[in-house]
This record gives C-alpha cells, sequence and structure tokens, in this order.
C-alpha cells in the first residue's frame, strides 16, 4: 500500500510518519521533494525560494516527482508499505494557488510525471488558522512559511481540491487532536484495508 500524509507545515506529518514508521517497521519511508540525490537539491532550491519564475518552482517539483516515482515507489509498490511525506497531491495544491495553469494541464503533467501511479490514501492533517498562527509563532520560518498564514491555508484547501482532481480517496484528520489520537485513527484506517 502507498500511503501519503499530507498538511501544511507545522501540522505534524513528521511526527505522524515517525508514529507509522514504528508500527510498520518494514515500510519505506520517504518524501516529496528531497527523497532522491536529484531531489536534495531541488528540495533546497525550492526552500531557500531561490526561484524567480513560479512556473520554474512549479517544474522543479515535477523533475523531483518523476525521479522519486521511478527510484522509489515504482520498484517498490507491490512489495512493501510505502509511506509518504507529501505527495503529487501537494504539487498539485501549490500549483493551483499559483494559478498560472489550466486545471487540465496540471493533471496531464503529474500524470506524465508519475505515470499515473498515485497514493492509495490521503491522509491530511487539517489546521485551523488559530492553531496555524500559533505553531508558526514557535519556529524558524522557511521560504514557504514566510508567505503567512492565508497563503498556508490556502494550500490546505487546495490539498483537498487537488486530491479530487486526481482522484484519490481522502481522509482528513484533525491536526489539532493529540499526537497518539491522530496516529490511532490513521492506524485504524490503514489496517481495515489491509489483508488480515
Amino acid at each position: 500500500m502507498y500511503i501519503t500524509i499530507e498538511g501544511i507545515d507545522t501540522a505534524g506529518k513528521s511526527t505522524q510518519i515517525q508514529a507509522l514508521a514504528q508500527n510498520y517497521p518494514n515500510a519505506i519511508i520517504t518524501k516529496e521533494p528531497g527523497a532522491t540525490s536529484i531531489g536534495k537539491e531541488i528540495r533546497e532550491m525550492v526552500l531557500s525560494a531561490r526561484t524567480q519564475s513560479q512556473k520554474a518552482e512549479f517544474l522543479l517539483f515535477l523533475a523531483d516527482r518523476a525521479e522519486h516515482i521511478q527510484e522509489v515507489i515504482a520498484p517498490n509498490i507491490n512489495e512493501r508499505m510505502i509511506i509518504s511525506d507529501r505527495s503529487a497531491v501537494s504539487g498539485v495544491a501549490y500549483a493551483l494557488v499559483q494559478g498560472n495553469i489550466s486545471k487540465e494541464e496540471l493533471v496531464a503533467l503529474n500524470n506524465f510525471a508519475t505515470n499515473n501511479l498515485y497514493p492509495q490514501k490521503v491522509f491530511l492533517l487539517r489546521l485551523t488558522k488559530e492553531e496555524l498562527e500559533k505553531r508558526l509563532s514557535q519556529k524558524e520560518l522557511d521560504g514557504i512559511e514566510l508567505r503567512g498564514s492565508a497563503y498556508l491555508l490556502q494550500i490546505q484547501d487546495a490539498i483537498i481540491e487537488a486530491t479530487r482532481l486526481l482522484g484519490l480517496e481522502l481522509i482528513t484528520v484533525d491536526a489539532s487532536l493529540k499526537r497518539e489520537e491522530i496516529t490511532r485513527m490513521i492506524l485504524e484506517n490503514i489496517n481495515s484495508e489491509l489483508p488480515s
């Protein structure tokens, strides 16, 4: 099974992925962008906000995605549980917010980059405006976080739309719940579909 944990910055993705890794010790834990050697360089470029063009940023994400699918996802999808910190869903969401590419082109380009290989389940850790602003105030912000809470909340809404556009299963979880409660909900959902 290939699942992804989605959510805007500070939603608790890393915490939940660590918990899932303990529950599925043989799982492949991966991320987008940055899981491959080329992806690490792309991630650095995107997070440092060095691109002047939104199209260039979008194409960098697509390049990372194509490499990630070929190197990590495709060789393992039938053998192992794959748990990814972000996926094509985030890429589509960011592009939707930027708004300089049609939805049809967006889906087509991602289908091309992924060879139509998408997560079977998308878990969205959803934050309220108040909780997001509280969490942002407690950390040093990266290039994307510096765009502000309104921008990040737009991304969160776009993650939901992206999942719909790609025809994927979305499970929304309240990110302000206790960590253990969030983990329990995710595990119950996954285990209900695993062969016994």
